[in-house]
This record gives structure tokens, sequence and C-alpha cells, in this order.
């Protein structure tokens, strides 16, 4: 039944599908959740780690844990088999950035007004995740769990070893230096 449903494309298949054809080990079923998951995991690493060849490194080892323990994955409903893989995904990017020794933290808040953007403008999607992927390692890592892994620093701090107040002041850093490079990005595109 599964696999009569596979030909209309990897696309049409529910994730409880999808899982159920990786589980009966299934070729097309394995090859399916790449294609479909090959594209999203990358934009997540690439957000973590800037270096293609890092990446590519990164999302072969992490498709390797994925497909090995996709008997462990539990099914919560649609969207969990993603979030389950982008959490192998991103702790595997994380592995990689503190293996690097590339992770430096800022323990205290700066003393001077940071800048800030009062709201945000309209800047191309693609130009945005080029400023986020510039950022420091460390700043770039804490932004990324607070903003799309809807991390608290609380956790953050817990994933990365550091103590809360860092995580704090790494977003509190990222988040103005992100600001600046907007502003100038704003005044080099104005008409």
């Amino acid at each position: 039944m599964l696999r009569g449903s596979l030909r209309s494309g990897p696309g049409d298949l529910s994730e409880r599908e999808l899982t159920q054809l990786v589980r009966s080990g299934d070729p097309s079923g394995t090859r399916a959740l790449y294609e479909r998951y090959v594209g999203y995991l990358t934009a997540v690493c690439s957000r973590y780690v800037p270096d293609r060849a890092a990446v590519k490194d990164i999302l072969q080892d992490a498709f390797i844990a994925i497909f090995s323990r996709i008997r462990d994955f539990e099914f919560r409903g649609e969207g969990s088999l993603r979030a389950w893989m982008t959490r192998i995904v991103v702790n595997g990017a994380l592995k990689s950035l503190r293996g690097s020794g590339r992770l430096n933290y800022v323990e205290e808040l700066p003393d001077r007004e940071e800048e800030e953007l009062d709201s945000l403008p309209q800047i191309p999607p693609g130009v945005l995740a080029e400023m986020i992927k510039a950022l420091p390692d460390g700043y770039r890592t804490v932004f990324n769990l607070f903003v799309f892994e809807k991390k608290s620093h609380k956790e953050i701090a817990q994933l990365l070893g550091i103590k809360e107040n860092s995580s704090a002041s790494q977003f509190f850093r990222a988040r103005a230096l992100l600001a600046r490079q907007i502003k100038e990005y704003m005044k080099s595109h104005e008409q």
C-alpha cells in the first residue's frame, strides 16, 4: 500500500507513512525521506556552521544517525519527524562547533548601550541569513538556539555548558551586531 503511494512522489506521503516505509527497510522510503528533508536540514545546519564542507560532514553523520535510530523515533503527529531530525542536526552542529574550539562566550552584559532597531526593515531573507552566518560562532549559536529553536537561556546554557548570563549576553550582542549590519545595509541600499 505504501509502496504504491510513493509513485506519486515523496511529498505525498505523510510523516507516519514515510517513517513506516523507512522502518520496513524499503530503499525508496530512505530515498524519499532524504529527498524531502535534505534541503531543510542543510539550511538548519548552515545557520550554525557556515563552512560548506563541515555542513556536508555533519549532515552525513546526521542522516546515518537518523536512519540507524528511526526505530527509536516516536511519532507524535505531523511535524514530529521533522522536529526529531532537526534536533539531531542541531546537536551535530553544536558538537562540531564545540570540537573545533571556536565557541567563545562573554560572561557579562556590556556596560554601554548597544545599537537596536525599533522595527525590522524589509530585507531579503537571503541577506539576513548571510548576516546571521557572519556572526561570531558563539553569538550565532546562541542567537539560532534562542530565535529558531525557541530555547530559553536556561536551556541554551545547559546545552552549551555555559552560564545562563553568558547565553543572554551572547544573544544581546548578536542582536546588537545584527542591528548595526541591518542599518548599514539599509543605508547602502537607499535610493
